[in-house]
């Protein structure tokens, strides 16, 4: 225990141990084999007024009061952080019998406290009194920083440990926009920075990479890449985001439904698709902001693609059924503290998505904002991922343009080259050699060594 708070527990004369909050902790799980090193907790947090986002806090297996506090936030918009926790970088896992649990060895609780928030309202075990779910990026930010300041309010213990904030895929959307809140916000929180994992971070980018990064991975063959060339650049300058050409268009929606139609899988270009390609559909994620970001695309085929979206295949090519028939046993809701007035459980929700309005094409303004006040930031990318490819969050960070500190080079985990990273002063993008989208997932080890070095701020 450190020194202050040693003498607050003098001054106090009693000194309660750090987590005695009795109604929300999880004191056994159905499918547990195993005995825990740490303790855990699952309730719900109050938001704005009538909103409450469920959360699920499992402490760090070294020294939870003096290691760091990490909020994980899975992205969508509107899919559950649990897949993060019981798919990714959670202390334990879901078999694939849906019953039994078993641990994993790479879980990023090993080091630090995880905060894992089911956000926006309406996501997961994550409610509105009024069952009113539209919102959009401002408003996910506000409720997420009013649930973080309920968290500290739950568990005072940690509000002097260093936080961080970590968000995947729409979560770079989540992640920043917190950050800027918690940083401009007037609550005492010591927050050191924030993380994106294959994240949203420019629409622009994102779409006009992913034509790069198709066409040299070997996906659309000579004929359609010279057709795009042709018909969307001039002068050796392309573009394929918002190419106002008819014939433009038509290319580019051919291009994209090679990668998200085709069978293959979005996530993980060199992994197959769960199901096969019969039980392929077009992620609801992307879907949402076909709707919202590229209305400018009018062939019947973009207009097909944008509206193929069904929640039951979310996400596509990956196999959640163990994880949504677990959580919705009555038993586990009964353990994690579930009211039974909740509906079930699923790992994105169509409510949420469709009512969501998106406010940041691009969150460069955000960051530009975060990298001024000191905050230290992280952009990884799993470099087979093709739904937020790691090209276009690449050039996001370049056109920061934010000096060189470290160049392009590689960097080690258990003596294999497991990525690149670049680095700026506080800012460091950093790839993760053949993972995809949900890089704890695919590449348990390095990306934990990647989390110790970004938590302790020391050479990856």
């Amino acid at each position: 225990m450190s020194f202050v708070r040693l003498l607050v527990c003098l001054l106090a004369v009693s000194c309660p141990t750090w987590a005695d909050y009795g109604p929300d902790e999880v004191t056994e799980l159905p499918g547990m084999g195993f005995k825990l090193n740490y303790r855990q907790w699952s309730g719900h947090l109050k938001a704005s007024p009538g909103k409450f986002l469920h959360y699920w806090f499992v402490a760090s297996q070294r020294d939870p009061l003096t290691d760091p506090l990490v909020l994980w936030l899975n992205g969508g918009p509107g899919c559950s952080s649990l897949d993060g926790f019981l798919s990714e970088n959670g202390p334990f896992h879901v078999n694939d019998d849906g019953e039994t649990l078993y641990e994993n060895t790479f879980s990023w609780n090993r080091i630090a406290n995880v905060l894992y928030l089911e956000s926006p309202v309406g996501v997961g075990y994550s409610y509105s009194d009024d069952q009113t779910y539209k919102t959009d990026d401002d408003k996910v930010a506000n409720d997420n920083y009013l649930a973080l300041q309920s968290f500290f309010s739950k568990f005072p213990e940690f509000t002097q440990n260093e936080l961080f904030i970590i968000g995947e895929s729409y979560g770079g959307i989540y992640a920043p926009t917190l950050s800027l809140r918690v940083v401009t916000g007037l609550a005492k929180i010591n927050f050191k920075g924030f993380a994106v994992g294959n994240g949203l971070s420019s629409y622009a980018l994102n779409d006009q990479s992913l034509i790069y990064f198709g066409y040299y991975h070997g996906l659309f063959g000579e004929d359609l890449w010279t057709d795009l060339n042709t018909n969307c650049c001039n002068n050796g300058v392309c573009n394929f985001f918002n190419n106002s050409k008819e014939a433009c268009m038509s290319l580019v929606g051919q291009a994209f439904s090679i990668v998200y139609q085709s069978g293959l899988n979005e996530y993980a270009l060199y992994l197959d698709c769960a199901g096969g390609i019969g039980a392929r559909a077009y992620a609801m994620a992307m879907s949402h902001l076909f709707k919202n970001y590229r209305k400018y695309w009018t062939t019947n085929q973009v207009k097909l693609l944008a509206g193929q979206a069904s929640v039951s295949d979310v996400p596509p090519c990956i196999n959640s059924t163990a994880q949504i028939n677990w959580l919705n046993r009555g038993d586990v809701r009964k353990a994690l503290h579930i009211p039974d007035t909740l509906p079930p459980w699923d790992i994105c929700s169509e409510v949420v998505g469709a009512q969501y309005t998106n406010l940041y094409p691009t969150v460069k303004d955000v960051y530009l904002k975060l990298l001024s006040t000191g905050i230290r930031a992280l952009v990884y990318n799993g470099d087979t991922d093709m739904a937020c490819n790691f090209l276009g969050d690449q050039w996001f960070v370049e056109q920061l343009n934010q000096k060189v500190t470290t160049k392009y080079q590689s960097w080690i985990s258990d003596h294999q080259i497991a990525g690149f990273y670049e680095q700026y002063g506080n800012l460091t993008f950093l790839t993760v050699k053949g993972a995809g989208h949900m890089v704890p997932q695919w590449a348990p080890g390095p990306a934990l060594d990647m989390f110790r070095s970004f938590l302790s701020n020391k050479p990856y």
